[in-house]
């Protein structure tokens, strides 16, 4: 399904421009008389996606070797409403969410960088890598539940 770091970009950033229209109807329903936990159970949703996209950008800023500002740009994409989907047409378009997977060494003199080396490890275990994925959207997920939602309840 993610055969390529591109597709499990685009999947990200459909879903989390999907969620903010979720969270986006929640709140005008509850503004005409509807649930609040229709804001709850969205924005739950939303927190997850908008986190698991966070991190699936962050993970290829590493992978595809983006300089600081792409990366800045992909994350801070899921901030504004929508901006997920031009922010990966743009990534697709300038060729940073490019190629294959980088699963072997190659003559590249990065490549026996600590962090390439362990990105390549993990993604020969792409079960470890999903769980520690998981499990980092779920920890951040769950400080920002105790935290609370912004302006208090």
């Amino acid at each position: 399904m993610f055969r390529t770091p591109a597709r499990l970009f685009r999947v990200l950033a459909i879903a989390e421009a999907i969620t903010w229209t979720l969270l986006i109807s929640a709140l005008i329903a509850r503004a005409v008389g509807q649930s609040a936990m229709l804001v709850t159970v969205a924005g739950g949703i939303h927190g997850f996606v908008f986190l698991a996209y966070g991190a699936t950008a962050v993970l290829l800023a590493f992978h595809q070797r983006w300089k600081p500002g792409a990366a800045v740009i992909a994350v801070v994409s899921a901030v504004v409403p929508y901006a997920t989907v031009p922010a990966e047409i743009w990534l697709h378009r300038t060729a940073r969410l490019a190629g294959e997977w980088r699963l072997d060494e190659t003559d590249d003199p990065r490549d026996g960088v600590w962090c390439d080396r362990t990105m390549r490890w993990l993604l020969h275990r792409p079960w470890v890598l999903g769980l520690l994925i998981l499990v980092a959207v779920a920890v951040i997920f769950s400080i920002l539940l105790i935290v609370g939602p912004p302006g208090g309840r």
